[in-house]
């Protein structure tokens, strides 16, 4: 990375800061990342999810289509687990909305 990059990245992760999001420097790759997710949504919606489980639901959240990502984060959906059942589940607070943490 150069200078002039690094130096726009450190004042990026600054200004975010000031807007309360909270820096994760233990966040570094996608599998860092991925476990992140796991937990908050895992937290959010009182469930654990098995691996394929887990799998499934990011193939069906992560879209390029900006509308239904929009969509998909504002409201509760619906998954099929592995036994299937349904889950009900919701990707931030929605009835709780100021309890929501940003990262």
């Amino acid at each position: 990375m150069t200078t002039a990059e690094s130096k726009i990245e450190r004042d990026l992760i600054s200004k975010l800061q000031e807007l309360k999001y909270s820096y994760r420097p233990d966040i570094h790759d996608r599998a860092t990342l991925d476990q992140n997710f796991r937990e908050k949504f895992q937290a959010l919606n009182g469930v654990r999810l098995t691996d394929s489980e887990f799998d499934r639901l990011i193939d069906e959240i992560i879209t390029p289509d900006v509308f239904t990502a929009s969509r998909t984060l504002r409201e509760r959906n619906n998954f099929t687990r592995d036994d299937g059942t349904p889950l009900n589940y919701t990707l931030i607070n929605i009835k709780d909305w100021c309890k929501n943490t940003f990262e």
